[in-house]
């Protein structure tokens, strides 16, 4: 059973005729399963597993046998196996890769091994396409840091979401991890490690193995959509300004984080009644998803009528070191762009004063640091104050949902990266969003794949952004959440990837023909896990 394809093994539910046929008499219960009834025992057995992590290598075993089986169960069951199979137990599960692995799956390109031969070891990719990559080179895991390649399990926990939430077909997807060394001095010293034990690679050394990694992709999976994800802070940034002209790619820690936490905002006004232009929001975190979350809010703020000062000005950055200012020499040029011509202010409540922003975004990975008087101080200022713990996994959260509700007397709309249970306080039930990439990532991937886009607009994410506050509904919005439950990101996706077709068609980057129903066309492309 073991040597039958993943995508085309059905285990308990072959029909006594395909038994005949496949020679497997014998090598199977007498019963013939429904799916539905494999599903049930998957869910049966994740249920008994004592911890998150069991569950996850579960999981990971029923993909490694029976996709079509994996699959279905996650459809069936958004809401609970998503946190399983992403975050946040993919989080813990990248912490122990190495110690868990039991089975390959995914690329990995070594820098040591595999310079000037990427694409022959491309090649050995076992299916014949490679339509939809999502590479990572284990620079910044999360809020976790560099983790080498055991950062695998985010492209391969990506792929999965592609799947199970936009029908993005299995076999099209290929996960890659790029083994460019650790600065991880823990892993150096790990024997389970089974990555390179070397300082990760700088300079003009990976520049040139990261060229090569993009020209074989070129090469082997013409016409590839290519997702980099967590990388640090400096390559993402270079990547995506080096490559983003040259062909179909995006950053989802950048982008997507930007797309998602506009949709959260623009949602959120339905309930503050404060245009977008007159918000002012306090990011806490100058990384990649503060960054790009600042770049397209900023620009959504110009076309609600701001000038491009103007709109720079009603987002402030602070990061490890204090405020981003343009008096500190230490800026990185991607800080420096949104520096502002201010004082430095000594602490986090002490900026929340001077500042009075409506709309506070954690994304710091400090466990924490919205203290009570943080929360406080933005329940002072707003009758509704706007707080967004995005730090991934939960135990990196800015703040709790208890801590957002009860510090801010029930007043605060919270969402966070992870997902944090309902909270009753004073008899009002308060649902927190999850503000989770997972909520425009897939869609737009999909659009791209049905588009097949040239390259990926800024469009795109403004479309990505305002498709999912219109999937945030008025009950949603009655007890507080911001963003649409984890059962509706199929629907969502959908959407998602209409909006972001429709704008590769009008701005004239798809190279497929624009069909007469986009919606039927994206409906028909979907896969859809059954025998």
């Amino acid at each position: 059973m073991s040597a039958i394809d993943p995508l085309l093994n059905k285990g308990t539910a072959f029909t006594q005729e395909e038994r005949v046929r496949f020679r497997l008499e014998g090598l199977l219960p007498p019963r013939v399963e429904t799916l539905d009834a494999q599903v049930a025992r998957v869910m049966r057995a994740v249920r008994l597993a004592p911890t998150p992590l069991e569950r996850y290598r579960l999981l990971s075993a029923v993909q490694a046998e029976n996709e079509t089986l994996f699959y279905r169960a996650i459809v069936d069951h958004l809401a609970e196996l998503l946190p399983i199979v992403y975050t946040p137990t993919v989080g813990e599960a990248c912490l122990q890769w190495s110690r868990i692995f039991e089975r390959p799956r995914g690329l990995y390109l070594s820098a040591v091994r595999h310079r000037g031969r990427v694409a022959e070891v491309l090649r050995h990719w076992p299916r014949s396409r490679g339509d939809l990559i999502v590479m990572t080179d284990g620079g910044r895991i999360l809020g976790l840091g560099d983790l080498g390649i055991d950062g695998m399990g985010i492209p391969i926990g990506k792929l999965a979401l592609y799947t199970a939430c936009a029908g993005v077909p299995p076999d099209v997807c290929v996960p890659i991890a790029l083994d460019v060394g650790t600065d991880n001095a823990s892993l150096h010293d790990d024997p389970f490690y089974l990555g390179e034990r070397a300082g990760r690679l700088r300079g003009s050394a990976y520049d040139d193995f990261l060229e090569e990694v993009v020209a074989a992709i070129q090469t082997v999976f013409p016409g590839a959509v290519v997702q980099f994800e967590d990388f640090s802070n400096a390559a993402a940034f270079a990547l995506l300004g080096r490559y983003r002209q040259r062909f179909c790619c995006f950053n989802d820690d950048v982008q997507g984080t930007g797309a998602m936490v506009l949709g959260g905002l623009l949602a959120a006004i339905r309930l503050t009644n404060v245009r977008l232009a007159d918000q002012r929001i306090l990011f806490v975190g100058a990384g990649e998803a503060c960054l790009g979350a600042g770049a397209l809010v900023a620009a959504a703020m110009q076309q609600d009528g701001l000038s491009d000062r103007d709109a720079n000005a009603q987002c402030l950055f602070r990061d490890s070191k204090g405020l981003v200012v343009s008096s500190r020499s230490d800026l990185s040029p991607q800080k420096r762009r949104v520096a502002q011509d201010r004082e430095e202010i000594a602490t986090l409540t002490a900026t929340i004063q001077a500042f009075k922003p409506t709309v506070l975004i954690g994304a710091s990975g400090q466990a924490g640091l919205f203290t009570r008087p943080v929360v406080e101080a933005m329940a002072r200022l707003n009758d509704r104050p706007v707080i967004f713990a995005l730090s991934n996994p939960t135990v990196k959260a800015e703040c709790t949902a208890v801590q957002a509700y009860e510090w801010s007397e029930g007043r605060a709309m919270f969402a966070s990266g992870s997902p944090f249970e309902p909270v009753v306080l004073k008899g009002r039930r308060h649902v927190p969003g999850q503000a989770n990439n997972s909520h425009v990532f897939p869609g737009i991937g999909l659009g791209l794949l049905v588009s097949r886009a040239q390259q990926v607009t800024d469009g795109m994410f403004f479309a990505a952004a305002r498709t999912l506050a219109a999937h945030v509904t008025d009950a949603d919005l009655e007890v507080g959440r911001l963003f649409p439950p984890a059962a509706a990101m199929r629907d969502v996706a959908r959407s998602v990837a209409a909006a972001v077709a429709a704008v590769a068609y009008d701005e004239g980057v798809a190279d497929a023909p624009r069909p007469s129903d986009l919606d039927a066309a994206i409906q028909a492309f979907m896969y859809h896990p059954s025998y």
